[in-house]
């Protein structure tokens, strides 16, 4: 059996209490950090909570050599850790495949996403989002400034009145986070919005929520990471309330019909 657990948003303990059994008992655990990571717990963190070892694998021991993994599965219980929900990745939709060539069994045991936690969040309706997209650092794709993708998608969604949801990179081998006003500077010459909400910290006991135009967001601090940005449609009442209350928007930026 080869079991895909998510670890939630933020520490060791954002884990399921059922993800919590699975680790517990496997032969063999195996974790990803090169596509989420926990920004509040560390491996030995982890694996002190379970009383297992962990292998974490970086994404060459997941893509080209997954066999390690398989092995494991195919003769006892493994587990394949990542943060947030395990099928975010089209890398472990290919490594399930993988296993299911092989006759391995699978299953998977969800966890929080940044997604969800975005729009619980913010209070912006979670059927109003459109697709996501991911905002890459300047020096990680090969070229200046900010994609044409991301601005395709972002304006997508603004035809189509959808929110859209912008994950920031990170670069774990480098120790190095995109953070909110860092993607706030990128994007406020290039995509037409008027609104940004930045989210830090998703999942811990004290995350950070704050809505305002992207030139005030590109000059503020949030904090640690990890760090997310949406950027919203227009707003029904009760979005533009939440963003308000809850994101200390200016209500000149945040009314609703």
């Amino acid at each position: 059996m080869l079991s895909f657990v998510g670890l939630g948003l933020y520490d060791e303990r954002s884990i399921t209490l059922q993800g919590r059994d699975v680790v517990g008992n496997a032969d063999a655990v195996f974790a990803e950090f090169y596509t989420s990571r926990l920004a509040g717990a560390t491996v030995e963190a982890l694996e002190a909570l379970h009383d297992v070892d962990i292998e974490v694998r970086d994404r060459t021991g997941v893509e080209a050599d997954p066999d390690p993994i398989l092995r494991a599965a195919a003769s006892g219980e493994a587990v394949f850790l990542t943060g947030g929900d395990p099928m975010v990745s089209t890398t472990h939709v290919d490594l399930r495949l993988r296993a299911a060539d092989q006759g391995i069994e699978t299953r998977v045991v969800h966890g929080t996403t940044a997604q969800t936690a975005a729009s619980s969040l913010t209070g912006l309706q979670n059927y109003r989002f459109g697709k996501a997209t991911t905002l890459p650092f300047p020096d990680s794709h090969g070229g200046d400034g900010v994609p044409g993708s991301v601005l395709e998608t972002i304006a997508t969604n603004r035809e189509r009145d959808l929110h859209t949801l912008v994950y920031l990179d990170i670069d774990p081998t480098a120790d190095r986070y995109m953070r909110g006003d860092t993607a706030a500077a990128m994007l406020r010459e290039r995509a037409e919005v008027t609104l940004g909400v930045v989210i830090a910290r998703a999942g811990s006991d004290d995350p950070t929520v704050r809505a305002d135009s992207l030139a005030a967001l590109a000059a503020a601090d949030f904090g640690p990471p990890l760090h997310l940005l949406v950027l919203p449609g227009s707003l029904h009442a009760l979005e533009a309330a939440a963003l308000r209350e809850f994101g200390d928007a200016p209500a000149d930026l945040a009314s609703g019909p």
